[in-house]
C-alpha cells in the first residue's frame, strides 16, 4: 500500500507515518515530491492497519497498489523518475524525463588501443556515457571472455580523460564489490535479469544500474526484477528493450517497440533501447533506433567499432564510427519530438 500525504506535510508528520509502518515490521520508501510525499509500504502488508495510518496527522489517503511491482509503479512515484549517472570525477549524466541519453562503445574492450580510438569517436558523435565490456557471457565456453579487471581499469581511465561515466556488465555477485569500483554504472545483461542474488546485490549498492530485459520475459516480469533493486533501497533503476525471442527468423531478436510504451504507462523508471543486440547487423541497427525514440524512449545504447570486421566480439553489429554519426543527428531530431535533448 501507499500513504499519500497532504500537500507540505512537515517532516514530522512524514517521520511518525514512517515510524509506524517500520513498527510494524515493513519497510517505508519515500517518494517525495515538489507538492507531497508519497510512503510505499514494502512487507507483510496484513500486519499494518490502514484505518491506523489513515488517521495519523497529516495523511491524506492510504490507497493499496494492486500491482505486485510496488515501488516500480506509477501508483508510487507519479512523475517520470530521473536517473543520475555519474559525479565524482566526471559530470552527471541524466536519464529520463527531457533528459535522452546514449551509451556507446566497443562490445567489449579488447585493449587499450581499440578503447582510445572508439571512446573518442563515440564521444565525439554526441555519446554521454561510455559503455565496455570487462567480464563477457558468451554462448561458448571458447569464445572471448573478456580482460576482467584490467579491462575495468582501462575503461575507468578512458572515462575520467573524455569526462564521460562509465557502464559495464556485471555477471556475478562475487564482481559486484570490484566493479563498484570503477564502473558509474551497472549493466545487468538479459541472461540475468532474472538472477535475484545478484539484483538484490546490485540494489544494496547505491550505483545506478541498466537492466535488460530477459529473452522470454513478459514486462512485468522486467519490472519485478527492478523491484528487487528498488526494494534494496537503490532508487537508480533504468530499463533497457534488447528484443525477445520470437518465432520471427529474419532477425537477431524482435525489439519490442510496444514495451516502451507499455513501461511509459505502468511505470516511473527510465526505458532505454538497445538496437545492436536486437538487430544482429548493422545495416538495421539505425531503423531499430529511430523506432524506438519514436515510441518516447528515453534514450539508446549502441554499439561502435572502427575495424568490426576483426571484432572480438559482436563485431557484424557494430556501426562505424562515421554511420554513428549521422544516426545520431537523426535521433536528435526525433528526441525533440517528445521535449527530449541528448
Amino acid at each position: 500500500m501507499i500513504v499519500i500525504m497532504t500537500s507540505h506535510a512537515p517532516r514530522s508528520s512524514v517521520d511518525n507515518v514512517v515510524k509506524q509502518i517500520e513498527a510494524a515490521g515493513c519497510k517505508a520508501h519515500l517518494s517525495e515530491g515538489q507538492f507531497r510525499t508519497i510512503i510505499g509500504c514494502v512487507g507483510e502488508e496484513g500486519s499494518i492497519d490502514p484505518d491506523h495510518l489513515a488517521s495519523l496527522t497529516d495523511v491524506e489517503k492510504v490507497q493499496p497498489i494492486m500491482k505486485p511491482y510496488k515501488l516500480a509503479s506509477r501508483e508510487f512515484h507519479p512523475a517520470d523518475s530521473v536517473v543520475e549517472v555519474g559525479g565524482g570525477s566526471v559530470p552527471v549524466v541524466k536519464i529520463g524525463g527531457a533528459h535522452a541519453v546514449c551509451i556507446a562503445g566497443p562490445c567489449t574492450v579488447e585493449d587499450r588501443e581499440m578503447l582510445d580510438i572508439i571512446s573518442q569517436h563515440v564521444k565525439q558523435g554526441g555519446a554521454t556515457i561510455l559503455r565496455g565490456g570487462a567480464f563477457k557471457p558468451r554462448t561458448s565456453p571458447y569464445s572471448f571472455q573478456g580482460h576482467g579487471e584490467d579491462a575495468l581499469r582501462w575503461l575507468r581511465a578512458k572515462g575520467d580523460e573524455l569526462q564521460m561515466p562509465v557502464i559495464t556488465e556485471v555477471m556475478d555477485t562475487r564482481q559486484v564489490a570490484m566493479i563498484e569500483k570503477y564502473t558509474d554504472m551497472f549493466q545487468l545483461g538479459a541472461r540475468n535479469m532474472q538472477n535475484f542474488d545478484l539484483l538484490k546485490e546490485i540494489g544494496k549498492t547505491r550505483k545506478p544500474v541498466l537492466i535488460k530485459r530477459g529473452l522470454a520475459a513478459t514486462v512485468k516480469d522486467w519490472l519485478l526484477s527492478a523491484e528487487y533493486v528498488l526494494s534494496q533501497g537503490n532508487r537508480g533503476v533504468v530499463l533497457c528493450e534488447r528484443g525477445i525471442k520470437t518465432f520471427e527468423d529474419s532477425i537477431r531478436y524482435t525489439l519490442d517497440i510496444t514495451s516502451v510504451a507499455v513501461v511509459k504507462t505502468w511505470s516511473h523508471l527510465p526505458i532505454v533501447i538497445d538496437p545492436s543486440h536486437a538487430a544482429g547487423r548493422r545495416d538495421w541497427v539505425g531503423s531499430i533506433a529511430l523506432a524506438g525514440m519514436a515510441a518516447g524512449a528515453d534514450g539508446v545504447m549502441i554499439e561502435v567499432h572502427h575495424e568490426p570486421a576483426i571484432a572480438k566480439c559482436d563485431g557484424p553489429q557494430a556501426l562505424l564510427p562515421k554511420t554513428f554519426d549521422d544516426l545520431m543527428s537523426k535521433l536528435r531530431v526525433v528526441a525533440g519530438l517528445w521535449g527530449k535533448a541528448f
